[in-house]
């Protein structure tokens, strides 16, 4: 058992080398695109980290999948992961240090030697020099706009600050290359303005200081992920790193740029506060493109490295992915502040499946008015889902589906997210239990809305009693007319139906041609029903109906239903639910990959190939220890 936590990337993958987790590559690998399909098919399969020993192009060794399970992200911060939830457990609830003393006893000294630590020696990182073109220039997708850091700790200070504490340490994508870069002398940085890099941008359009920032990229992995847990205002992400890797963060000071000590490299350079450029496209989190978009451009200083640097990257696509082991262990970590957070919420899911931000699933608790005699109708419940539509990142999502907790199914979780959608639609109304926030923000990343950022959403709140048992039969004399066909079923009470090409023109008239369709039918066991582009692989597995459908629709836009009415400003309808989930013109487009890097990356893995012995005997090890089956 580590009594202390990594060291640098080199003992994190030492380590992991030596408990079997580990995968060297030796022969030469290209950056561009062989990386990163080579990449997806081990964490497909469940593999382990991978080492690129000779990475094309670059001096410099590359590490992917360092979080490519769960399993193997609780093995990496085994030391600390205990500590770190004792301290965040103090923090919900200071009295249980009275009430456990025995279990906290060490809390207060844990986050005292968490506390930042300045070396006043040159750091590791210091070692030499480079430049932005000899870094591994890892490109994921096809049609990416160039070579980006994917996992990049981007620190800020406001201005006027030279306090470490009051820094900012956001993961905000990086390019390299392309676009109208100056080659070595610029890099893009993709942030949006209520980001927390975004309100240091803001402080010092007033200030005549100029904007430094620095980059690191590697070092211990606590680092990495300190830059994407969401923590509160009050807590600082070096704090964090110190607590997660189990020692203080060092840095050291630079021509007044601030470099952390044990990263693998660090790129320093001045935020332009006016100058924007290009940036994107980018194979993104959500399975399809981000586009190409107007952002801040860094004007390089100076590119450091370690002695012995490795480059970590990750590879983004449609979930699941490696970053959903970053969910997993926030979740881990936090899921006892969720209560504090937002009073009377039992439960609250980002579905991964779904791209995190487009769905929620939350399971809160009606205790209005107890003693009255009544019908149970969501009234709590309501409340409490726009507390979480209205805060933080939560904000972004745009469908939100909330239950009651019940207590007759003590069982109920949003992690069984078949079980849940069963609990929600036997309960739901569609006359009174959608509600709709409409000309809103929803994730830039998300095509789906009416605009760059701009989309709706709906909160879908189910209690009370089951209303209807769900089936996953069609009445006999069920009939689709031209155009419409192919009904199939996710699962009981979900339905999907193919449906012609979208066309914004002719949209209306498609949903009004099904329901009256579809009106015929008793269809009161089946509440919620899909029109796709391809029945077959929405209905494949719960994944791609996850995927297909929260990421293709925009609330506002493609809620239909069966006998729709408004009253009051309220839309709801007799019928079944109807969700256009199909591809729209102004959607990105998915994630392909590169038929030529595919049938390359074939013979890497096929006899002969440097990867035989790896697919044909390690990796199949790997599989079965993990329950996973590789076709």
């Amino acid at each position: 058992m580590l009594k202390k936590g990594h060291s640098s990337l080199r003992a994190c993958v030492k380590d992991l080398e030596k408990h079997g987790k580990l995968l060297r590559i030796k022969s030469e690998v290209d950056p561009d695109l062989e990386m990163a399909e080579i990449h997806r098919r081990i964490f497909d399969a469940g593999g382990p980290a991978i080492l690129f020993e000779k990475v094309k192009g670059s001096p410099f060794q590359a590490v992917s999948n360092l979080y490519g399970t769960p399993e193997q992200t609780d093995f990496i911060f085994r030391h600390s992961i205990e500590k770190v939830k004792r301290i965040i457990e103090l923090k919900v609830d200071p009295t249980r240090a009275f009430k456990k003393p025995l279990r906290y006893l060490g809390a207060p000294f844990t986050a005292l030697n968490s506390l930042p630590k300045k070396r006043r020696l040159i750091s590791p990182v210091m070692h030499g020099l480079t430049t932005i073109d000899q870094l591994p220039q890892v490109k994921s997708w096809p049609d990416d706009g160039g070579a980006f850091i994917t996992l990049p700790q981007v620190f800020t200070l406001p201005p006027g600050s030279s306090k470490v504490m009051d820094s900012n340490i956001g993961m905000y994508r990086i390019q390299l290359s392309g676009n109208d870069y100056i080659p070595n002398e610029e890099v893009g940085l993709h942030y949006q303005l209520h980001r927390g890099i975004g309100n240091h941008h803001t402080q010092y359009l007033n200030s005549d200081e100029p904007f430094r920032a620095s980059i690191f990229v590697g070092g211990p992995p606590a680092h990495t992920f300190s830059s994407i847990m969401p923590l509160p205002e009050d807590l600082s992400e070096v704090i964090f790193a110190g607590l997660l890797a189990n020692r203080r963060f060092g840095y050291t000071k630079r021509n007044g740029y601030y470099i952390s000590a044990d990263a693998d490299f660090v790129i320093t350079g001045i935020i332009d506060k006016q100058l924007q450029k290009p940036e994107g496209p980018f194979g993104d989190h959500l399975g399809y493109y981000s586009l190409t978009h107007d952002f801040p451009v860094m004007k390089v200083d100076k590119v450091y490295h370690r002695k012995d640097a490795i480059w970590h990257f990750t590879v983004v696509g449609r979930p699941p992915a490696e970053d959903t082991s970053f969910g997993y262990l926030i979740h881990k970590l936090v899921e006892e502040l969720g209560p504090q957070e937002f009073p009377g919420v039992e439960e609250i899911h980002a579905v991964d499946a779904a791209g995190v931000h487009p769905l929620l699933l939350a399971i809160g608790s009606e205790r209005y008015m107890p003693f009255r005699e009544r019908e149970v109708v969501p009234e709590e419940i309501l409340t409490q889902a726009n507390r979480i539509i209205g805060s933080g990142q939560t904000s972004l999502a745009k469908f939100l589906f909330i239950a009651a907790k019940d207590p007759e199914i003590p069982n109920l979780n949003t992690h069984d997210i078949s079980n849940f959608f069963n609990h929600v639609l036997e309960r739901v109304d569609w006359r009174r239990d959608l509600h709709f926030q409409t000309k809103t923000t929803i994730d830039t990343l998300d095509y789906s809305g009416s605009g760059w950022n701009a989309g709706s959403k709906v909160i879908v709140a189910a209690a009370g009693p089951k209303r209807r048992n769900l089936k996953a039969t069609l009445p006999e004399d069920f009939i689709l007319h031209e155009g419409f066909s192919k009904p199939r079923f996710v699962q009981p009470g979900i339905l999907c139906i193919q449906g012609p090409e979208f066309d914004k023109k002719n949209a209306p008239h498609d949903m009004h041609t099904l329901s009256r369709q579809l009106v015929r039918h008793d269809l009161e066991e089946v509440p919620l029903i899909l029109l796709v582009d391809d029945s077959s692989f929405v209905s494949a597995n719960l994944n791609n109906f996850l995927w297909a459908t929260f990421t293709r629709a925009n609330p506002a836009d493609d809620i239909h239903g069966i006998s729709p009415f408004t009253r009051d400003k309220h839309w709801g309808c007799l019928g079944s639910l109807i969700i256009d989930a199909r591809t729209k013109p102004h959607h990105a487009p998915p994630l392909i990959p590169d038929e030529g890097v595919v049938q390359k990356v074939d013979k890497l893995f096929s006899k002969g190939g440097p990867l035989y012995d790896f697919s044909k005997k390690t990796f199949c090890s790997w599989t079965r220890s993990l329950g996973r089956r590789v076709v």
